[in-house]
């Protein structure tokens, strides 16, 4: 009787592996606008704007025993040419693979830093900082955007998360360190980041702090953020930004101001800037939007032209 229960549970162990549910997910988004645009002293010109589209593919796999293997893979392109819009690399956007389960969520490849995504994309959300109305003072050049790392994405527990990621550089770029800790109940979500590049070659060491936070009351939310760019051989630089919208039925008001002074990035080492958007959408369904903004940035320093443009335009996702 004994050996039939233990080859009994020898065969349902060597057979748990064929029960392991998987799927692949297409899915995508189209986001165009039309839009009158101004460059400095220039005339203005009529402009079809692609506004950061793209198309994905995300898998996982249940492995059993609360253990999962996932995937993602992500492609930008122009909307109106079909052209890569990340250069000629087709998964320009996110390739990874990652494993998770109760510990959390360990995740090897390319994807944009989440110190980002805690702070500019809650903030400017008016159209998921995309396009020519996207935050153009944030500091996040380097620091390991879309390039080969590896990352920790903890489980929340009463609220809280962290997630890390580390690039080693490969010989060919500076190694990159990215953090960010997330507190989030009853709408209101809080955030504290910090992002690293280190020297290389003749690049600078660069680091930058952000404090986050965003509440969500009746058909109000409010968001904001502060950021501190430090550059070895240059001036620190403060960045900060709000932003409001107001939800009526299908329709989203939107308001967003920013600003900056002068500090170490090129375009703001000899003056500051300010760049505000007003902006409204009206959700067709919970997949389809239009939408129209103004958006405008001012900057200080010279040889930098301002910029301005008046648009309308159509999201889609699938």
């Amino acid at each position: 009787m004994k050996k039939i229960a233990l080859v009994a549970a020898l065969a349902a162990a060597s057979a748990a592996p064929a029960f392991a549910q998987s799927s692949v997910t297409l899915w995508g988004r189209i986001n165009t606008s039309v839009e009158s645009q101004k460059v400095g002293s220039a005339d203005r010109k009529t402009v079809m704007q692609n506004n950061s589209s793209r198309l994905g593919l995300r898998g996982t796999e249940d492995l059993g025993g609360g253990l999962k293997a996932g995937f993602n893979l992500e492609h930008g392109l122009d909307s109106d040419t079909g052209a890569a819009s990340g250069g000629t690399t087709f998964w320009s956007r996110q390739a990874n693979v990652e494993l998770s389960g109760a510990f959390g969520t360990v995740r090897l490849g390319t994807w944009f830093p989440d110190s980002y995504f805690s702070t500019v994309d809650r903030t400017s959300n008016h159209n998921h900082d995309t396009g020519t109305s996207s935050d153009n003072l944030f500091a996040s050049f380097g620091f390991g955007a879309r390039t080969n790392k590896v990352g920790y994405f903890s489980p929340t527990v009463g609220g809280f998360n962290f997630i890390g990621s580390v690039r080693a550089g490969e010989g060919s770029g500076p190694r990159a360190y990215d953090l960010s800790v997330n507190y989030e109940v009853s709408g209101l979500h809080v955030a504290g980041t910090y992002a690293q590049n280190d020297k290389f070659g003749a690049s600078a060491k660069r680091k930058a702090y952000g404090l986050e936070a965003d509440y969500g009351f009746g058909p109000f939310l409010v968001t904001g953020y502060y950021q501190r760019e430090e550059v070895d051989g240059f001036k620190s630089r403060d960045i900060g930004r709000v932003s409001a919208m107001y939800t009526v039925g299908q329709s989203e008001f939107h308001v967003n101001v920013g600003g900056t002074k002068a500090g170490s990035d090129a375009e703001f080492r000899f003056g500051g800037a300010k760049q505000y958007t007003v902006g409204y959408n009206y959700n067709l369904s919970k997949r389809t939007k239009v939408y129209g903004f103004y958006t405008k940035t001012d900057y200080n320093g010279p040889g930098v032209p301002d910029f301005s443009s008046l648009a309308a335009g159509i999201r889609h996702n699938f």
